[in-house]
């Protein structure tokens, strides 16, 4: 009987990733760490662009000098999914999606581009305390959970950045 060995298949695993030229993103030389410390946002203008410079900075640090600047426009959308007999709305979803340009500080040139989209729900029952704190939770929710798909891009394009 031939028994299943973790040991040996996460050296083959490993020695597979090192044979194709895998380097992790943020390693030393890595292309990502291009953005750590880099990247200057858009001063924020309301809650939900404080909640998405506040989770970047919190994965990639404040820009100490900015080598890149960041634009990003916020854009969250609230729709009723379930209602009750009574028409009374008790669930929400909270859509969300950012649009963001990276560009070069020193030319103004944009680097590269995209859209981030993702959503969140909430219930709407119980006291208005609890529904009010329970759609801020999702509006926060959504924020990082947008923030972070547009880090995991940007670091996917950081091999296209200037050095």
């Amino acid at each position: 009987m031939l028994l299943f060995d973790r040991r040996l298949f996460l050296l083959s695993a490993l020695a597979a990733t090192a044979g194709c030229g895998f380097t992790p993103a943020f390693a030393p030389g890595g292309a990502a760490t291009r953005l750590q410390n880099a990247v200057s946002l858009d001063d924020p203008s309301d809650w939900e662009d404080y909640l998405l410079v506040r989770r970047f900075e919190e994965r990639l640090g404040p820009a100490t000098p900015a080598r890149y600047g960041l634009s990003y426009s916020v854009n969250l959308v609230e729709t009723g999914i379930a209602i009750s007999t009574d028409n009374i709305v008790t669930r929400y979803n909270v859509l969300g999606s950012v649009t963001y340009a990276l560009r070069d500080m020193d030319t103004e040139k944009v680097l590269t581009s995209g859209k981030v989209e993702n959503f969140t729900s909430y219930s709407a029952e119980g006291t208005t305390v609890s529904e009010q704190a329970a759609k801020k939770d999702a509006e926060e929710r959504l924020m990082l959970i947008m923030t972070d798909q547009m880090i995991t891009r940007l670091t996917a394009e950081a091999v296209d950045l200037p050095a």
